[in-house]
């Protein structure tokens, strides 16, 4: 059995975790929203809100996640999508076509609907703005109808269909951007929305930075509470330069966006995350530039605003992307919010993609729904790993040199100092609970091969109670799903004797909850 040490001292924070690193997505594509989070035509009238048209176990699956913020409309989608198609009578909505993903939609669910899903979720709404086919005029009708008291036409509007309160929608995006991982490593990074080459609407940096410039000044004398997101790349792009340069001064966050993927294989999915931490670094230092340029003392973070597992030839955009996925993918979205986890000093809004059904932790159908193996991590880092982000050092653990996706991750590796070379297979973060009583430490063992016997070590002045409490994310069988007929993968939760070492099974997430003594 391998060794390898990890120490974590309560007294060196990073920053607080800011929870709102659990959030997500709900975009107009596949069965997320018509089928998914709202179903008013189901037959299974138990399974459906009379009042709402919500599915009541999604809702349920969702309460569980503790979501603080969720994005809306898209995505994609956004580009083409107005908005106005989307309020008032249902009868009266007009079908359109639908260019991102080449299908139609009904508007069935628009912007009211949406608050409403947020209101029973309990959630934040965050709010694109179509910067593609729409106008700075349709983007303050919309901010004017969600967040407007006046006696103004559109605030007038809202009150004719129904709702005479202000909804208050804090955020609101400038366009929206996406970055996907090709299969294809030779083409490494492709992407759309606003930038993209295949978007409705795409731009270049600096006609995208001037346009959204301009819309910001706008969107501020309208409603000066609200908070604007810049649309960012990947965070290892020059258009995240072009854009902070630009932008720095009217915005409070700056998107970036990435999805892994494995190509079928395990290591390279479980070390796909390591792209979205360079890119978070590139990222914090664009922004600490941007802000000297600037002269500016304000707050400015990111916002990653889509993330996930997803393989587009597994699980095509244009045919609902639903991906089915294994413990090896729960391996991967454990490692991605260890990133989120350990840079909190500068990411304080993550979205994962999406919410149901659309390479989501949940998956339905007309009579039910079944948790998918990325469901656990998510649940447990959303209901544990709050408080404040830990320094930790893992020591002595191998690390994994091979093919990456994107292939900049194995190249820069090469050329790294030889103490700094490959992704360490033990991914770890670790958070001091709010109450100051509990260090909750979560590793993912990556090794699909070796056990590890982990001596965990605090700092001097730190001494932890003789139990521990494990949630364990675990199955014999790497390839292991779940699925309407029976959860294979799921969290179990036990109490050990603490003797200072812990052993990881292989291609295992576990979050171990010690008190403070």
């Amino acid at each position: 059995m391998a060794t390898a040490t990890i120490r974590i001292d309560p007294a060196r924070v990073i920053d607080k975790v800011d929870p709102r690193i659990y959030s997500g997505f709900t975009e107009h594509m596949g069965r997320c929203i018509y089928g998914g989070i709202y179903d008013p035509g189901n037959q299974n009238a138990e399974l459906i809100n009379e009042k709402t048209g919500l599915r009541k176990d999604v809702m349920d699956a969702l309460k569980a996640l503790k979501i603080p913020v969720v994005r809306y409309p898209g995505g994609n989608f956004v580009s083409t999508y107005r908005w106005q198609d989307g309020v008032g009578p249902r009868e009266s909505r007009p079908r359109r076509p639908e260019l991102a993903w080449l299908t139609e939609e009904s508007n069935q669910f628009g912007t009211d609907e949406f608050i409403e899903f947020c209101r029973e979720l309990g959630t934040e709404p965050f709010i694109c703005l179509n910067m593609g086919t729409g106008t700075l005029e349709d983007a303050l009708a919309w901010v004017e109808y969600c967040n407007s008291s006046a006696n103004t036409y559109y605030a007038n509007l809202r009150r004719k269909n129904g709702h005479e309160e202000p909804y208050g929608v804090k955020y609101w995006a400038l366009g929206t951007n996406l970055a996907l991982i090709q299969v294809d490593v030779a083409k490494s990074i492709a992407g759309n929305e606003v930038w993209g080459p295949w978007q409705v609407g795409q731009m270049e940096s600096q006609d995208y930075a001037k346009k959204a410039f301009q819309w910001a000044k706008a969107l501020r004398l309208l409603d000066p509470t609200i908070k604007l997101i810049a649309c960012g790349e990947t965070g290892f792009s020059d258009w995240d330069r072009v854009v902070l340069k630009k932008l720095a001064p009217v915005v409070d966050f700056h998107s970036i966006h990435l999805y892994t993927v494995s190509e079928g294989k395990h290591l390279v999915n479980v070390v796909g995350p390591a792209a979205a931490e360079k890119g978070i670094e590139i990222t914090k230092s664009l922004i600490d530039l941007a802000k000297i340029e600037c002269g500016l003392s304000k707050e400015l973070t990111v916002c990653f605003d889509e993330w996930n597992v997803w393989d587009p030839v597994r699980a095509p955009g244009e045919k609902g992307a639903e991906e089915h996925y294994d413990l090896s993918d729960a391996l991967a979205v454990a490692s991605w919010l260890n990133v989120f986890v350990r840079k909190a000093d500068i990411v304080k809004i993550a979205c994962i993609a999406q919410s149901v059904n659309v390479i989501s932790p949940i998956i339905t159908s007309p009579t039910g729904l079944f948790l998918q193996t990325t469901y656990f991590p998510l649940q447990l880092f959303s209901n544990l790993m709050c408080g404040s982000s830990l320094n930790v050092h893992v020591g002595g653990s191998p690390t994994y040199s091979g093919e990456t996706v994107p292939k900049f991750i194995h190249d820069l590796d090469v050329h790294a100092p030889e103490s700094a070379k490959g992704t360490k297979l033990i991914d770890i973060s670790a958070v001091l609970s709010e109450d100051g009583k509990e260090v909750r430490v979560a590793i993912v063992n990556r090794s699909d091969e070796e056990e590890f016997a982990v001596p965990i070590l605090f700092g001097p002045e730190t001494q932890v109670k003789d139990e521990v409490t494990v949630h364990e994310v675990w199955h014999e069988d790497l390839r292991a799903k779940n699925g309407f007929d029976g959860q294979n993968v799921k969290t179990v939760v036990r109490t050990e004797a603490w003797k200072g070492i812990y052993v990881l099974k292989k291609h295992s997430f576990q979050i171990l909850v010690f008190t403070l003594a």
